[in-house]
């Protein structure tokens, strides 16, 4: 189903809430570089919150090819293997004032969803997606706390 809002279940991974909860989650971002290529980054819970089911926020390391790309196009998806299916969700983004007391350098964006697409297989479940393990979990949930803070200033 093609929708423009996020699912529940999707809107309350990427709450904002109980990171600590989430950060096994990882998401690909995908972006069109330059020569047309897609390019895929990781982000986590911790770069990303929904305000609503149709609005978004991202904090993005400022000079990656990610940040760039976005920057350039305006434009970006995000997929997310969760809660038994594949998420994809279309982006438009426009790139918000820097706060001048953020405690870590990044490039914010505001995101409206294009479009939601869940992806699901009768002959088949998706069991789990893309999982990480955190080397300093405590101060890493302690900067996404910060800056998912921060995004929705």
């Amino acid at each position: 189903m093609n929708t423009k809002e996020l699912p529940t279940n999707l809107y309350e991974l990427l709450s904002g809430e109980n990171l600590a909860d989430k950060q096994h989650e990882a998401m690909m971002l995908l972006t069109m570089d330059e020569s047309m290529w897609p390019h895929v980054a990781m982000i986590s819970v911790g770069e990303i919150v929904a305000l609503t089911p149709e609005k978004l926020r991202l904090s993005l390391w400022p000079g990656t090819t990610t940040t760039s790309n976005i920057i350039r196009t305006g434009k970006a998806t995000f997929v997310v293997f969760f809660d038994g299916a594949a998420h994809y969700v279309q982006l438009s983004l426009k790139k918000l004032p820097k706060l001048d007391k953020a405690k870590y350098q990044r490039e914010r964006f505001t995101a409206n969803v294009v479009s939601y697409k869940g992806d699901t297989a009768k002959y088949a479940d998706i069991t789990s997606g893309i999982q990480i393990d955190l080397k300093d979990p405590a101060s890493v949930i302690e900067r996404w706390k910060e800056t998912i803070e921060e995004l929705k200033d």
